[in-house]
């Protein structure tokens, strides 16, 4: 009797299990990622003003320009810094604090605002400036920065970033770390940087500043 009933009940199941074992199995979709919260953003960029200012504005020649700059680089620098590829011991310790969340919030903050101009102040050094910029150092095999910056300064999202209007001694620095292989976060910028010289550097940053 027993054996009468497993075979019936198998006979019934069979048809299920197969369609079951034939159909694949649907996997979730990804959360598609919530949209950055301003005003959290906000709040976490008070926490950054003593060097960036309140909105990321001309604050401290030293350390960069934050408004209008992509938020997708500012996203995977901050990321860097928090998992120490790009080192800087203050702002390895402010990132290393921040959720993802936290990170796209205050690079979409910083984004949303309207970058203010610069100028360029060294007179003797601007025209080198341009030239580097615009054409390179063709004997040297150095690219023109505008190929990877726009002609404008603009940028790639996170790629590369907006440079135009940035502090001459902020690029300058940043230039200087990578020819050293203290900044290590971009193999591409390091081989430019480590064919110029002192002038070069010093001039195409001075160029920036006044670039828009």
């Amino acid at each position: 009797m027993k054996s009468i009933l497993a075979r019936t009940l198998q006979t019934a199941l069979a048809p299920a299990l197969a369609l079951a074992l034939a159909t694949p199995l649907m996997a979730a979709e990804p959360a598609a990622p919530t949209k950055p919260d301003l005003a959290k953003g906000q709040a976490t960029a008070q926490v950054c003003a003593a060097c960036h200012a309140a909105d990321g504005t001309r604050g401290i020649t030293a350390n960069p320009i934050l408004q209008g700059q992509h938020p997708e680089y500012l996203v995977k620098q901050l990321t860097e810094f928090k998992a120490g590829k790009r080192q800087n011991p203050i702002m390895q310790g402010m990132a290393a604090s921040l959720s993802e969340e936290d990170m796209r919030n205050v690079a979409a903050f910083y984004a949303s605002k309207q970058a203010e101009p610069g100028a360029a102040t060294d007179k003797e050094l601007v025209q080198l400036g341009e030239k580097i910029y615009r054409g390179g150092i063709a004997e040297r095999n150095i690219p023109a920065c505008a190929g990877c910056h726009s002609p404008t300064g603009a940028g790639i999202p996170a790629q590369y970033p907006r440079l135009s209007g940035q502090h001459a001694e902020y690029t300058s620095s940043q230039l200087n770390a990578f020819r050293a292989g203290t900044r290590a976060n971009s193999a591409q910028m390091t081989g430019v940087a480590a064919k110029m010289n002192d002038r070069e550097i010093k001039a195409v940053s001075d160029y920036i500043a006044g670039l828009r």
